[in-house]
């Protein structure tokens, strides 16, 4: 058994101490996640990866500080769908009308002719995943710990407890039924 799963473990048995010894280890690795995360390039977010952790955290902790998981795969899963929605609320916020429908603000003093965000492809995006987990919700996890929170093959084949082939092989089949489904959603034909 990890140490991370003997945590858990301590955790669920109500030890106090161990969910003192989580956090610190969980939010390392989230943060490290994150941070990839945001680095590939969500165009025009105001979320910092440390924001994104602490939101995770709170939504996969109640606020009570002791989570409920029954080892890491189901844990960085959890993590992943967190940071998916908090993503997706986002986008969806910023493009509601009354937040001004996608129009970024500018500075007065540093006007400069604003990026245009990926708002419209994260929800689009969103959509597609919700209709893949209907589907194949193996496929659909792979994606989203691989679109969403930035994992890497090898951590997604480790949270998901499958060889990295299979992981590998997963996101090469749902990347192609995504990509099929938001060229439809986009051009309305194949």
């Amino acid at each position: 058994m990890s140490d991370f799963t003997h945590i858990l473990n301590r955790v669920q048995h109500g030890d106090s101490k161990a969910a003192e010894e989580l956090l610190p280890l969980v939010y390392q690795e989230l943060r490290r996640l994150a941070a990839s995360r945001m680095a590939a390039g969500v165009n025009g977010h105001t979320l910092q990866p440390t924001a994104l952790v602490h939101e995770a955290w709170l939504r996969l902790t109640d606020g009570n500080g002791e989570a409920q998981y029954q080892n890491r795969s189901h844990f960085f899963a959890a993590a992943a769908e967190a940071m998916r929605h908090i993503l997706i609320d986002r986008a969806r916020r910023r493009k509601a009308v009354r937040h001004g429908g996608g129009q970024q603000q500018v500075d007065i003093d540093e006007v400069m002719i604003p990026t245009p965000t990926d708002d419209e492809e994260l929800l689009a995006v969103n959509e597609a995943l919700d209709r893949l987990t209907v589907l194949d919700p193996a496929k659909a996890e792979v994606v989203k710990l691989r679109y969403f929170v930035g994992m890497t093959m090898k951590e997604v084949a480790e949270a998901l407890g499958i060889s990295e082939p299979t992981a590998k092989r997963r996101w090469a089949l749902a990347r192609a039924w995504l990509y099929e489904q938001l060229h439809l959603e986009k051009h309305g034909s194949p």
